[in-house]
């Protein structure tokens, strides 16, 4: 955990700063998640110099900023995503001719372990999904978590989609944008596909005049993700599950469960919308047995005679 005394919410961000942010946002394309990410990693960066002038930061005053960010407890993977935007904002800097040159080059975070995904097994999904609350936003809740584990999406995408896709539902499909506004089409399972024809039923009697989302709140406006997250943790308790579940936990189960299936990591690929393999593989890793004994079973020269 980050030090108290250096919550990033108390440093004003610097005039370059702001532009490099809104480049950021329509050059590049970022995702408002991301730019926040970068917002607030800025931020970071200004405490850490404790006033100092920018442009005087060299390689040296950068180590040790790391260093004292890993004596806080900050994890190597939130150390490397702060170096990145650090490295990202004094290379455009430079460029700008505010510094002489970028601080960040050839600076790495210290590794740790990089830990599993949380996945739920296919019991545990199935206890959860087949659960009946009774509230007044069941049936709305109920479309939005099967369709996270019928697609495996994203908690961002699902809360982006729009009443425009059902026409897609309908073709047992669903088109959704991800990170850097990159969209793919995934399938969308029958009990998903149901759930939702349920919710649309509904849904007018929920959502405000002219309200375009998909889902919403109890406003009638499109709901955040944070209240996803919430309702998602509501009817995990109402399920007797027993545990805490996060909406990404059931995206990481799709993946799991569907390469235990199949073992085509390169399809997995592609319905998470993983721009790298590297990043499809730690699901390997989650039932490393169940695929060994899938290829004894199957490879001819694992055969027992």
């Amino acid at each position: 955990m980050d030090d108290a005394s250096d919550s990033p919410a108390r440093a004003e961000l610097t005039g370059p700063m702001k532009t490099w942010l809104d480049r950021s946002s329509y050059e590049r394309r970022a995702s408002a998640l991301t730019i926040e990410n970068y917002r607030r990693d800025l931020q970071s960066l200004l405490i850490l110099a404790a006033g100092r002038e920018l442009a005087s930061v060299s390689l040296h005053d950068i180590r040790r900023y790391v260093a004292r960010l890993h004596s806080q407890g900050l994890s190597g993977r939130s150390i490397a995503r702060r170096l990145s935007a650090w490295r990202g904002f004094f290379g455009w800097w430079s460029l700008q001719g505010g510094c002489a040159d970028n601080p960040v080059i050839g600076v790495r975070a210290p590794k740790s372990p990089k830990p599993l995904p949380n996945a739920l097994s296919v019991e545990q999904v199935a206890a959860l999904l087949d659960a009946r609350p009774d509230y007044s936003f069941a049936v709305r809740d109920r479309a939005m978590f099967e369709l996270f584990y019928s697609s495996g999406l994203r908690l961002s995408e699902l809360a982006s989609l729009d009443i425009s896709v059902v026409q897609d539902l309908r073709e047992g499909e669903v088109t959704v944008t991800g990170k850097r506004k990159k969209t793919r089409t995934v399938p969308v399972g029958r009990i998903a596909c149901e759930s939702l024809t349920v919710w649309m039923a509904q849904r007018l009697q929920f959502a405000a005049d002219g309200e375009t989302a998909l889902f919403v709140n109890t406003r009638g406006a499109r709901i955040s993700p944070r209240s996803i997250e919430l309702a998602l943790d509501k009817w995990a308790q109402a399920s007797g599950l027993g545990m805490h579940v996060h909406p990404h936990m059931l995206r990481h189960s799709f993946a799991s469960h569907l390469l235990q299936s199949s073992g085509d990591l390169r399809a997995v690929q592609e319905l998470l919308g993983h721009a790298s393999i590297a990043t499809t593989q730690i699901y390997t890793h989650l039932d490393f047995l169940h695929l060994a004994k899938v290829y004894d079973q199957a490879h001819p020269r694992a055969r027992k005679k």
